[in-house]
């Protein structure tokens, strides 16, 4: 990635952790300005990283090349309309990782034509374990893509969706996904324990066989179909516990859980839309 002037208007975890990953990629910290309220977090971030830090969004528009806003998606419209006309201005990319602000709202707010990128990360980038989801409007450049699907591969992997809506699925399967294998880690931690393990000794069991099975789907040639038609012996115990799971209706349970999150997304989509 070009080392260009990087801003970012919010200091939370997700900041934290995407400057965490640029710097460890060797991007150069002081290149990299934060703005902030909460001037606790500014100061922790300057500490831990050596950055520029500010109490003023505007300032951090007219310094940079691209501005990530990590903000709440309820903080987004007030944001957007404070900095407009640094934006306009400047004309910096706008990558946005709020949830369910929709590019042609961000664009209104920001006052009309500017470039703009939305990212859905996941949590497991605070770990530099993300997935992101990412799509570009029509004012950004191909220079600016590669920008953006920089800035995002530094806490994980990356894909590009053809269309703004399918964000909208992103969300439901890997921005919300985190959630659902820690309500099966959580059910199979409960169930080892209720067989008889320790509960220390069920979590570790839980926790590493999650970790080796995303590895192995991860690295493996096959994929998760072929991977548990693998390590499913013809009458053993792994097919008697899947046979229960597919009397209980597992995958049709999933695939309900999946649409429910896909159409409250479009719901929130709408309203974080709306213009008071």
């Amino acid at each position: 990635m070009e080392h260009c002037q990087i801003g970012f208007i919010g200091a939370g975890n997700m900041a934290g952790s995407l400057i965490g990953g640029l710097i460890a990629d060797g991007y150069p910290s002081r290149q990299i300005h934060v703005a902030d309220i909460d001037t606790g977090k500014l100061k922790r971030l300057q500490q831990r990283f050596d950055v520029h830090i500010h109490t003023d969004n505007e300032a951090v528009v007219r310094a940079c090349d691209l501005v990530v806003l990590a903000v709440k998606p309820q903080q987004m419209r007030r944001l957007a309309r404070e900095i407009a006309t640094a934006v306009r201005e400047r004309r910096p990319l706008i990558v946005s990782i709020a949830a369910g602000i929709r590019e042609a709202d961000l664009e209104r707010w920001l006052g009309g034509e500017a470039a703009i990128v939305r990212a859905m990360p996941n949590t497991p980038a605070l770990v530099q374990s993300g997935a992101t989801g990412l799509h570009a409007n029509a004012q950004v450049s191909a220079r600016q893509r590669d920008q953006a699907e920089s800035l995002l591969r530094a806490v994980g992997v990356t894909v590009w969706v053809d269309r703004e809506e399918q964000l909208d699925a992103v969300t439901a399967l890997s921005g919300s996904g985190p959630a659902y294998f820690f309500l099966l880690m959580e059910a199979m931690q409960k169930a080892g324990i209720e067989l008889g393990l320790p509960p220390t000794t069920a979590r570790l069991l839980v926790e590493q066989t999650a970790l080796g099975a995303a590895k192995l789907a991860l690295e493996a040639d096959a994929d998760p179909g072929e991977l548990r038609r693998q390590v499913t012996s013809p009458g053993g115990t792994t097919e008697r516990a899947i046979a229960v799971m597919a009397e209980a209706g597992f995958e049709e349970a999933i695939l309900r859980a999946l649409r429910a999150a896909y159409r409250r997304s479009q719901e929130l989509s709408k309203q974080l839309g709306e213009d008071e």
